[in-house]
């Protein structure tokens, strides 16, 4: 499915999030806090935009991706970043060492995974001591009125638009129903810290619509 909506992905993004996307990239980037000479693992990077974003750090930035489709992009657009460089990869049985990485972000693909319990476990495992991880996802606006409106936007708006402006709306369906059954911020930080580790705190975005998940992998 992401195979065939690789090449307008990003601005099938940008019309459907009324430009939203770009400010809770940037608000991603901020959390991570990359550094030059640190070593960073974007997964679901998708076309690398949110990788390339964080590699003008100066950071080694590795885009992984479990759809070759999008890595393809990805390289297409931004391959010739030195400091960029690109894996498939599944997020639960992640191909890297234990402890390789500063920092482990995740933007908008762990509703995505099967079993999002085992793949925030393998986030922890390639992270080093001190480590950090920041989760960017769809979350639950807490307003109740603003809840309506956005699950009406979601509902009856967002699929009309998806069918105008992209290649496969079939798979914006898919968007809103994952979207729909994505459990809330204090759900996701309970699975976080589930899954080992420690100073986990969110942030919200857009009046909830987004929430950014941040934690920290204990020292040893």
């Amino acid at each position: 499915m992401f195979d065939q909506v690789s090449t307008g992905y990003d601005r099938t993004n940008t019309v459907l999030s009324l430009g939203n996307d770009k400010l809770w990239r940037a608000a991603m980037v901020r959390a991570v806090a990359p550094r030059r000479g640190e070593r960073i693992l974007d997964i679901a990077a998708g076309t690398a935009v949110s990788s390339a974003a964080l590699a003008g750090s100066g950071a080694q930035v590795v885009a992984a991706d479990f759809s070759v489709g999008m890595l393809a992009e990805g390289r297409r657009r931004h391959g010739h970043r030195h400091n960029l460089s690109f894996v498939e990869a599944d997020a639960m049985a992640l191909p890297f060492d234990d402890g390789e990485f500063d920092a482990v972000t995740m933007s908008f693909g762990l509703r995505n995974v099967r079993e999002p319990e085992v793949a925030l476990q393998e986030f922890l495992r390639v992270t080093k001591p001190g480590g950090r991880l920041v989760i960017c996802e769809f979350s639950t606006p807490p307003s109740p009125a603003f809840r309506g409106l956005y699950r009406f936007y979601n509902d009856r708006i967002l699929p009309f638009v998806a069918r105008a402006v992209s290649s496969n709306a079939d798979a914006y369906d898919y968007l809103n129903e994952s979207i729909r059954d994505w459990p809330n911020q204090r759900r996701l930080s309970d699975m976080i810290r589930t899954a080992g580790w420690s100073a986990v705190e969110y942030r919200n975005l857009s009046m909830g619509i987004v929430a950014l998940h941040r934690a920290i992998r204990a020292a040893a």
